[in-house]
């Protein structure tokens, strides 16, 4: 039918399970209709957390409609709208359905395709398409100048007027406050004890969740539906009010350490203080910019400290409505890109997210367990830990992005391309970062605690106790060379490799390890 803007005070809204929030609605008394496809879990195999997650938020959205929602559960989505179609009045069916755009490109497909439904833009995010190919376009050709995530973030800020002097000034007189976060971890073994920062709110489950999880328990039983990952109880906020108490507890508690220790990792805190958002925010429950405006207004209000906001704002409407765009702005066929020539598959060990507990590298032992047991991991594990290894191992990014999509409960296809396939994995040649993030053991003895109890040793390279980074490092340095050369943020990689006497060693010992647990 097209994306149209038009459409009857009568049309039933049709909800995705990212479209939860009430800015989904065009008025509170809306109808609409929610559909559960059980196809969905036997296509691919997914967290068993993430699949709890994105049922549990389904059915409390419906529950919370009342008589006002349609909910449905199909093996498909079509035999699901058949089956809503039914329930629906005679002149809700006359009217026909609208939804707003889904967020990946084979469901923009699939609700075009349907006769009667009407197709509205795409909501929930702080800059329109529009807006965006409009600002693009200003950047000149392709090729011309490059489209850069700073200038889109302060394009963002001045639109939006966040973070402003009236004079439309950056607040503190600086538009990014990099250089005042990202300390390394602290001596302490928890942020509690290093800065007071207490643990998360938790959200309670409730009978919906039970019944969720005992459908899920069917699933696999009955219909061969396969789960990866441990169950456990709910982490993540699943309504609209969860999000907002999460949010609260955030703000208050956790975000003046955030920028501060954001790029820091330590064992025995899982959640640092990060604000996980990322779930509900992927959820629809809440929009974005509601967000960082409460960020701001816990600066303006209550002087939080201005770097952690910042660097709040940056990630919600600065990186995360950046990656959103550059999905559609690249075109689906960026998710297939492969510059880098990685072909190896990713192991058994790292599929299974360390099952049987095989690998001994301690921060890699720690990231896989905690993503095996909450599905979730913060960014900095995700890129350096978890990435960093597959980069330098030379792991096919597309399985990369299909793990990342299926094993994060924050997981979705527009969240992964940019994410994986360019920062990550660099296979986009250096379309959304300049030099590939690949790293030794120092940076994650840096900004970690973990290779203190680690049987490898981070400054070693050769030898049954070299950390498998270290020597991963220079095996990446070693296969790409001519690439790194040519640019100048890499170019001493390269330098440093041709003066390592015992260089030949060192990639020959990274070939016998293969692709066996570190």
């Amino acid at each position: 039918m097209g994306v149209s803007e038009q459409h009857t005070p009568q049309t039933v809204r049709w909800l995705f399970a990212d479209q939860l929030g009430p800015h989904f609605l065009d008025t509170p008394d809306q109808r609409a209709v929610l559909i559960e496809s059980s196809r969905v879990f036997a296509r691919r195999t997914v967290h068993r957390r993430k699949a709890h997650l994105v049922l549990s938020a389904m059915r409390h959205r419906a529950a919370e409609l009342g008589d006002q929602a349609v909910h449905v559960r199909a093996a498909t989505y079509r035999e699901g709208l058949a089956q809503a179609t039914e329930q629906l009045t005679a002149d809700e069916r006359a009217a026909g359905l609208s939804v707003s755009d889904p967020t990946s490109y084979a469901a923009r497909r699939f609700v075009r395709s349907l006769d009667g439904v009407h197709v509205l833009p795409a909501r929930g995010w702080a800059v329109t398409h529009e807006e965006f190919a409009h600002w693009a376009g200003r950047r000149g050709e392709p090729g011309e100048k490059r489209l850069l995530m700073e200038d889109f973030y302060r394009e963002v800020r001045r639109h939006h007027h966040l973070l402003l002097e009236p004079d439309g000034e950056p607040l503190g007189g600086r538009w990014n406050f990099d250089h005042d976060n990202r300390e390394p971890a602290p001596k302490q073994p928890t942020l509690e004890q290093a800065a007071g920062v207490p643990e998360p709110w938790w959200p309670d489950e409730d009978d919906v969740d039970a019944q969720v999880r005992d459908d899920l328990d069917r699933m696999a039983c009955d219909d061969g539906v396969e789960f990866v990952g441990d169950d456990g109880p709910r982490r993540f906020a699943v309504t609209r009010r969860e999000a907002l108490h999460v949010m609260r507890d955030f703000l208050e508690h956790r975000l003046e350490a955030f920028g501060t220790y954001e790029d820091a990792m330590l064992a025995r805190d899982r959640w640092m203080a990060h604000s996980l958002m990322s779930v509900p925010l992927n959820l629809g429950l809440v929009h974005p910019l509601e967000v960082v405006q409460r960020a701001e207004a816990r600066h303006r209000e209550h002087g939080a400290r201005l770097a952690s906001v910042e660097g709040f704002v940056r990630q919600v409407i600065g990186w995360r409505e950046w990656v959103w765009h550059l999905y559609w702005h690249l075109g689906e066929d960026y998710g297939q890109r492969n510059a880098l020539g990685a072909t190896e598959p990713i192991p058994e060990w790292f599929a299974d997210l360390d099952a049987r507990g095989e690998v001994r590298a301690a921060c890699l032992s720690d990231v896989l367990g905690t993503v095996r047991e909450e599905g979730w991991v913060h960014h900095i594990p995700r890129l350096m830990v978890l990435g960093g290894y597959a980069l330098a191992r030379g792991w096919n990014p597309q399985e990369m992005t299909d793990w990342f999509h299926t094993r994060f409960v924050d997981g979705y296809a527009w969240v992964m391309a940019a994410n994986v396939v360019g920062m990550s994995q660099h296979a986009d040649g250096g379309v959304m970062a300049t030099k590939p993030y690949w790293s030794g053991g120092a940076y994650i003895d840096k900004m970690s605690d973990y290779c203190g109890r680690c049987p490898y040793d981070p400054k070693k390279r050769l030898g049954d106790d070299a950390c498998p980074f270290t020597g991963g490092y220079w095996a990446f340095t070693a296969r790409h060379q001519e690439m790194l050369a040519t640019n100048p943020r890499t170019s001493r990689a390269v330098s440093g490799l041709r003066r390592l006497k015992d260089a030949d060693a060192v990639l020959a010992q990274e070939v016998d390890r293969g692709s066996s647990a570190p």
